[in-house]
């Protein structure tokens, strides 16, 4: 495939793209009250490093069905 060319994705990787995100937001969650309850500097780091890590992801995992979207038939297919 030469690049910038796209296959259109499928709705397996859709709901695989929608359980990402869900299983994304759920561990920045943990992680954001983690970073607020700890008393440990070194972990409350650690944490809002993975948060901002997990938010680029979160954001990746957005951007795809959205590249895509274009692809996508106009009308459900039967």
């Amino acid at each position: 495939m030469q690049s910038g060319q796209m296959k259109a994705i499928t709705s397996k990787e859709l709901e695989y793209i929608v359980d990402s995100i869900s299983n994304e937001d759920l561990l920045i969650k943990q992680c954001a009250a983690t970073a607020a309850t700890t008393q440990n500097q070194t972990i409350k780091q650690a944490c809002q490093q993975y948060i901002r890590s997990m938010d680029h992801h979160m954001d990746m995992l957005i951007q795809t069905p959205q590249q895509h979207q274009s692809m996508a038939p106009s009308q459900p297919q039967q």
